[in-house]
């Protein structure tokens, strides 16, 4: 606050993953889980919507998956998924309650693995990042939805690919 002033964005990407099944789990990850990606989801927006509040254009977006219910999601890693949804809810949530007050809360999320360290270190290895594609689509993704009226864009939960697909194809349409 003191060096810049304010704050106009906020971008919850904090995560902590570990990606067993619910006989695996120990309950002291389930816990960092649930403290990093839902608490900390929560307790930073908490924090930061005072000040955003006084912004021009202000933004929170988390990196969270969509809200879908379909079993598939959880049943190989359920308090993974658990934990990431948790951070979803804050973007249905905040983004209802907020909104009259022009804070646009939305989500970004990979329908693929991205080459980051958590795919190095965590899922896979040199094979796993071959296979990922590169952090751009996501720095890419979230440039367009951060730079949109927050007004008029909240509460949405975007898949990477979507997004640019759609940018794009608007971008040739109106050439």
């Amino acid at each position: 606050m003191e060096t810049f002033g304010g704050i106009d964005i906020l971008i919850n990407n904090a995560s902590a993953i570990n990606l067993v099944g619910t006989i695996e789990q120990s309950m002291k990850k389930y816990d960092l889980m649930h403290q990093i990606n839902t608490r900390g989801t929560f307790l930073v927006s908490q924090y930061c919507l005072p000040h955003l509040l006084k912004a021009k254009n202000p933004q929170i977006l988390n990196l969270s998956p969509p809200l879908n219910m379909n079993p598939k999601w959880f049943s190989n890693h359920l308090a993974y998924t658990m934990a990431k949804y948790g951070m979803s809810m804050c973007v249905l949530g905040m983004a209802e309650e907020f909104k009259e007050n022009g804070v646009a809360v939305n989500a970004l999320w990979p329908r693929t693995t991205i080459a980051t360290a958590a795919v190095q270190n965590l899922l896979g290895g040199d094979q796993a990042t071959k296979k990922s594609r590169s952090v751009e689509i996501m720095s890419d993704s979230a440039y367009l939805i951060l730079t949109s009226n927050s007004r008029e864009n909240t509460g949405n939960f975007y898949i990477v690919d979507f997004i640019l697909f759609r940018t794009s194809r608007c971008s040739r349409s109106m050439a």
